[in-house]
């Protein structure tokens, strides 16, 4: 089990166990726009397009996840919360 956790969790850059990282700019746009909707409860077309900017930045940092995150932990998260995107949408 240690072996596979190891695989699972390290880093193929740098060989350090990693489980979250910095966010990019598409999650900086989805943590801002969450808030600004949590926050500010914008009416009309303004709360859908605020809402589907954040669906859309949350779907390219799934998809940027699953080809080119650092472990199989990042990519799996990716591919989940790609997953999540697109049957919320659909």
């Amino acid at each position: 089990m240690s072996r596979f956790l190891n695989w699972f969790f390290r880093n193929r850059a740098t060989g350090e166990i990693t489980i979250a990282q910095m966010p990019n700019p598409a999650l900086w746009i989805v943590l801002v726009g969450s808030l600004l909707g949590w926050v500010w409860h914008p009416p009309g077309q303004t709360g859908a397009s605020l809402d589907c900017l954040v669906k859309a930045s949350l779907f390219v940092w799934a998809f940027d996840e699953v080809l080119r995150g650092v472990n199989p932990w990042r990519r799996c998260l990716g591919a989940a919360v790609l997953i999540y995107v697109v049957a919320t949408v659909v």
